[in-house]
């Protein structure tokens, strides 16, 4: 997995996707996600290292199919409300 942290004035934000998916594009009707490298490219990073970031999140974005999976097991994330867009996941976190 690819993992970048950014500290902004709301606090620690965090992009997490799977390798496969960097430089793509996903589209489920109206809905397109382009998985760009200048926002989610970063370190390469292991399921350990992708928790304790999104742990510490205040705002996370997370796209593909483990990533989603390694939020969802570590109870970061809900899985009932994971988008699917076309072939890949994609899940949003907001700590207020």
């Amino acid at each position: 997995m690819i993992l970048r942290e950014r500290q902004t004035e709301q606090g620690l934000m965090v992009a997490v996707c799977d390798d496969d998916v960097l430089g793509e594009t996903f589209e489920n009707g109206r809905v397109s996600l382009t998985v760009e490298e200048s926002f989610y490219g970063g370190d390469e990073a292991d399921e350990g290292e992708v928790v304790d970031s999104l742990s510490r999140a205040n705002i996370a974005n997370i796209v593909g199919a483990r990533a989603v999976e390694v939020a969802i097991e570590a109870g970061i994330i809900d899985g009932d409300h994971v988008l699917e867009v076309g072939e890949t996941r994609h899940a949003q976190l907001v700590r207020i």
